[in-house]
């Protein structure tokens, strides 16, 4: 096993983030294959931890652990014990994260579960190498009638892997049907990230007093997560709006499944409809933005901002005032800080005020780990929006 050195323990490490970076090792001491477990050493040559390594990587190393202990299939099998455990507590669904990567202590590792179903994610050549071990634990911990990968992706192309999907132990169906929230579901396999947003679980489920009689507007509805809790809440009529004739075919499914029929569809550009609904006067008592992420790294930062601010200045014009504007991100490299200012800007520029009525983020089964922030990237708001000037 290589030994990997590093120039010194900055506060970054030490108060535990998982992330090793190129500038932060000293030198490196026999052989190693990228993706494999190498030992990490403090400067004064004490041992500090094991992660796996690669070249390719602006992260160098992703830390498994402090201990010197071995990196096997019984390793992995009590992380994924250890964060099953955690989601005890989950109520009202049957389908939950189940491995959320850093904030479970195995970087590189997304598992979603969905009623009897489960859907992996690897993200990295390490995890890759550790695939097996990840499957037999998932079969014996979880016992399946079926898992399937959706390992694919920019951070694939980055880390030196190829995309992969499809079923790697026993099959199911394209969409897979599970309970959340007291409402029936699809995950599509087909679909986005791992088939459905989990993440939003609490929050949608926040809307539902603030739905009561309401025409709404669900911009980037994706397959209806947020468009069936407002019908559920007893909204007037819920307009979806989505790029993917796909996901809006299967939102209409989950919406007829659960007894709704107060709805419509818009296929097209989120952007380009608000604009236009906001030149013909068009109007929404409660507007719902969920859009995905603008940015993929730093670079792309102004770029998102200007995004956010876009389709959250047209949500305010276009709503009845005073109405209720549920809004959201899940770009990691936009801050909280970042995100309130924006949607100031954009109150500024349409002259109203915002009244904070519930805030959210990302629920148990989403951990956010504090010494690692990178794991933090969901803000949720529910605002009144008030014309006063």
């Amino acid at each position: 096993m290589a030994r990997v050195f590093l120039k010194k323990l900055n506060r970054r490490l030490l108060s535990g983030h998982l992330w090793i970076y190129e500038n932060e090792i000293s030198r490196i001491e026999g052989d190693y294959e990228n993706g494999e477990v190498v030992d990490l050493f403090r400067p004064d040559g004490s041992f500090f931890g094991k992660g796996y390594i690669n070249d390719h990587s602006k992260i160098r190393v992703r830390i498994l652990t402090r201990k010197n202990e071995r990196i096997d299939g019984e390793f992995i099998k009590r992380g994924i014990e250890n964060a099953i455990r955690k989601r005890k507590s989950l109520k009202d669904t049957n389908a939950f994260r189940v491995v959320h990567g850093e904030g479970d202590f195995l970087p590189g590792l997304i598992v979603d579960l969905f009623g009897d179903y489960v859907v992996v994610q690897i993200t990295t050549l390490g995890m890759e190498r550790m695939k097996n071990w990840v499957l037999d634990a998932l079969i014996e911990l979880l016992q399946p009638k079926g898992i399937y990968e959706k390992s694919s992706g920019t951070f694939r192309e980055k880390e030196g892997l190829e995309d992969r999907e499809g079923w790697v132990y026993g099959e199911g169906p394209e969409l897979i049907e599970f309970e959340m929230n007291g409402l029936r579901f699809l995950a599509d396999m087909k679909g986005q990230k791992t088939g459905f947003f989990l993440d939003q679980r609490e929050n949608a489920r926040m809307v539902l007093d603030f739905a009561k009689d309401k025409v709404c507007l669900d911009a980037f509805s994706y397959t209806g997560n947020f468009a069936a809790h407002l019908l559920k809440g007893g909204a007037k009529h819920v307009t979806l709006v989505d790029y993917s004739e796909r996901s809006l075919e299967i939102a209409r499914e989950i919406l007829k499944m659960n007894g709704f029929e107060n709805f419509d569809t818009i296929t097209g550009n989120a952007f380009d409809i608000l604009k236009n609904f906001d030149k013909s006067g068009e109007k929404y008592d409660l507007v719902v933005l969920d859009p995905p992420s603008f940015a993929k790294s730093t670079r792309s930062l102004e770029s998102a901002k200007r995004g956010y601010k876009e389709i959250n200045l047209r949500a305010m014009k276009i709503l009845r005032k005073p109405g209720i504007l549920v809004t959201s991100s899940c770009t990691q490299i936009v801050s909280e800080e970042t995100f309130r200012e924006i949607l100031m800007d954009a109150s500024l520029d349409t002259r109203t005020y915002l009244t904070v009525l519930k805030r959210g983020g990302q629920p148990s089964d989403h951990p956010v780990l504090l010494n690692v922030p990178e794991t933090q990237y969901l803000k949720f708001y529910i605002f009144q929006v008030e014309k006063r000037w």
